[in-house]
């Protein structure tokens, strides 16, 4: 029996280590730049590199690594050996404060967007001493931030830590004003709730579309899906509860809170949720997460899925993002407390987030773009690309009785009544988490529901930061100059609401009707990747990334180029897949049934006249149709392609017109790949299962027993 306390964070350098193996005066200095970002010197550095080899070549590591967060989405990792030549042909395992402190990946092959000139190759990681080292396949990994030779950044976590710093000196100002001078700090907390499939990887080898492209491009529905809402927390199969053992097992040893699992709504889906911690370490764990994911579910002979929207007519896989704000001594700021209607700090800091997400909507939408998400965005499964808050009724009541100047009446308690004598009754939350909402708060926090499965978590989690920051930053210079604070603060709040309540909807958000309304509250409706990632570039959104030093202008059109040209290779690399399993599987599978369907015709014909053939023909005249115009679309999508696609000289093409790119893949290369899509099914409808040249939905989907 696994001994949870005993195995949690063996693998990780975490505080109780450092506290054992370090110096006092070094353990306290440490403890001072985690805790407050005091920097380190050189002599700290240096023993703490000694004694962190000491520890990982203890624990079996032979190499280390500065692991980092390009703009890939991916983590990357370069591995150098501790050994150093001792003469006599032996070696000596060291590792020097400066090797601990800095990298120097050369960075030419990773997206920079125009940041690094290709003459200035180099590029370096940064030892991030808020998050953790931990060991993972022998090798002792140093979580770092990754920039260009020129500074900028090139990687996910350094705007994220600069967007906690930013917002940390703003919230500390509101927590002074309330005449709160113990807390030191305040940082933001996050918990991500992750989605994911899991399918037998024999069957997944099979289809070219899952190797190259993390979803199926064609799939006819199969006789069951997910409507007979069995599989949403059902009885876990055993394979897959082996699995979910194996992999809390090394996420705890990595000090991963992993606290949560279960099955999800479409079958083959399954969640796994975390315990909240600082944003920090929640995108590195997440990060992590996803990568052990996969790992362990080849050694139980599966394949985990995390892409958006694997299979087409079941639910797709989110990341819900649980964002909250907590000092250095323990207190979330987003609580209600007992008497929420009394609790003006609280009420303060709801209405900064109120204010900051209707603000930056465009924002909330862009950290979560990605041709993936946009299938799963407004598909009646997770929220529409319309952002809007829910609060509930009480907490809008509370708000509206301060713009009505008002006495709050509060709600009569709701209690739990089963009807059966045996069960007791307890009292009910005031609020719903509303699932259909993007950004609802669910009792002392928001719950972000846009991103998707595979996104990292920075980006979510940055630009809220960000936005919140500046909300806050206007909210303290009005209040430093009230003459009566009290009277100030709640005109404060009732102002704000007035003017930015439209962004609250406690409603269904799947509903027609919501979009027609918030068209009417003049709220932002970006459908695509496309339409969002040209926010990046807003003048308004520039002057609020460089205001708190979180991007500079150069930083943020990097992101924008960045952004756009990995939508639209991904859009390219599934378009190149569909053409080539059109031509190469699913064409020759065609007309292999219906030759062998025209040989039945044939040889019943030979039998004799008399026997009836229609049912055959007419199968056979309308797969005549069906491939042609397969072929003909394919054939379409391919000219599309060749049109616009890179690997082509394009005359006449603009260079580097990436919004352009955009809009041609989304309106017309993801058109036809839709239209050519629909085609392809009808046809897998068909044809004999025999023939089809790759596994079902029916088999991709119970493929795990």
């Amino acid at each position: 029996m696994t001994n949870v306390p005993e195995i949690f964070g063996s693998l990780v350098f975490n505080d109780d280590i450092m506290r054992a193996k370090l110096p006092k005066e070094i353990y306290k200095s440490l403890k001072e730049t985690r805790e407050r970002g005091t920097p380190l010197d050189e002599t700290c550095a240096q023993s703490i590199a000694n004694a962190m080899k000491n520890w990982a070549v203890e624990n079996g590591a032979t190499h280390y690594t500065h692991w980092f967060q390009p703009m890939t989405g991916a983590t990357a990792e370069k591995h150098d050996s501790f050994i150093v030549p001792a003469g006599d042909n032996k070696v000596i395992m060291e590792f020097s404060g400066k090797e601990l402190i800095k990298g120097e990946p050369d960075a030419s092959s990773f997206p920079s967007g125009g940041l690094r000139a290709t003459f200035e190759a180099r590029g370096y990681t940064s030892w991030d001493p808020t998050s953790n080292a931990f060991i993972k396949d022998g090798t002792l990994c140093i979580p770092t931030a990754f920039c260009s030779y020129g500074g900028e950044a090139l990687d996910k976590k350094t705007p994220l830590l600069r967007s906690m710093e930013a917002l940390d000196k703003q919230a500390l100002r509101i927590l002074r004003l309330f005449g709160d001078t113990t807390t030191t700090s305040v940082r933001t907390t996050a918990g991500a709730e992750q989605e994911y499939f899991l399918i037998d990887r024999a069957v997944a080898d099979q289809r070219k579309d899952l190797l190259y492209c993390g979803r199926t491009l064609f799939g006819a529905r199969p006789p069951k899906g997910q409507e007979l809402e069995d599989h949403y927390f059902g009885v876990i199969k055993p394979r897959v509860s082996a699995y979910m053992k194996d992999l809390d097992e090394e996420l705890w040893k990595l000090g991963i809170l992993s606290k949560t699992k279960h099955n999800e709504v479409a079958p083959a889906q399954h969640e796994l949720a975390p315990i909240f911690t600082t944003t920090n370490i929640a995108t590195d764990h997440n990060q992590l997460t996803m990568e052990v994911m996969k790992k362990v579910a080849s050694r139980h002979g599966l394949t985990c899925l995390l892409h958006e929207k694997p299979f087409a007519g079941v639910n797709g896989s989110g990341k819900h993002n649980n964002w909250s704000l907590a000092t250095n001594t323990g207190e979330n700021l987003l609580e209600p407390g007992k008497y929420p209607a009394e609790n003006m700090r609280f009420l303060l800091f709801l209405t900064a987030v109120i204010v900051a997400v209707d603000e930056h909507q465009d924002l909330l939408r862009l950290s979560v773009a990605s041709a993936s998400n946009d299938h799963r965005l407004g598909a009646q499964e997770a929220p529409p690309a319309i952002v809007s808050i829910y609060l509930g009724d009480e907490l809008t009541g509370i708000l509206q009785s301060i713009e009505d100047d008002s006495a709050y009446e509060e709600l009569d308690p709701m209690f739990m009544d089963t009807g059966v004598e045996s069960l007791p009754n307890f009292a009910k939350d005031t609020t719903d988490r509303n699932r259909t909402s993007p950004f609802a708060f669910t009792g002392n926090k928001f719950e972000f529901r846009m991103p998707g499965s595979s996104v990292s978590l920075s980006a979510p989690n940055f630009m809220l930061n960000t936005a919140v920051c500046d909300v806050l930053e206007s909210f303290a210079d009005e209040l430093e100059q009230a003459q009566d604070f009290d009277h100030a603060l709640r005109k404060l709040i009732k102002r704000n609401f007035q003017e930015h309540k439209r962004i609250v909807f406690n409603g269904n958000n799947y509903s027609e009707e919501w979009i027609q309304e918030a068209k009417r509250r003049g709220l932002l409706n970006l459908r695509s990747t496309a339409d969002a990632i040209p926010c990046y570039i807003s003048e308004k959104n520039i002057k609020l990334f460089e205001k708190h030093g979180v991007l500079s202008r150069a930083e943020l059109v990097s992101r924008h180029e960045i952004s756009l040209e990995n939508y639209t290779k991904q859009l390219n690399v599934e378009a190149f897949t569909m053409i080539d399993m059109i031509n190469k599987d699913i064409l020759p599978a065609v007309y292999r049934f219906m030759h062998d369907l025209s040989e039945t015709i044939l040889n019943k014909k030979q039998i004799s006249d008399t026997i009836v053939c229609e049912p055959e023909k007419s199968v056979l005249e309308k797969l005549s149709v069906l491939s042609s115009a397969l072929y003909d679309n394919a054939h379409k999508l391919y000219s599309d392609l060749k049109e616009r696609d890179y690997r082509y000289a394009v005359p006449n093409r603009e260079e580097n017109d990436w919004e352009a790119e955009g809009r041609y893949y989304r309106d017309i290369v993801f058109e036809q790949m839709e239209k050519t899509r629909a085609i392809a099914d009808e046809i897998e409808s068909m044809v004999g299962e025999d023939y089809w040249p790759y596994p079902t939905y029916g088999k991709l989907l119970f493929s795990v027993r």
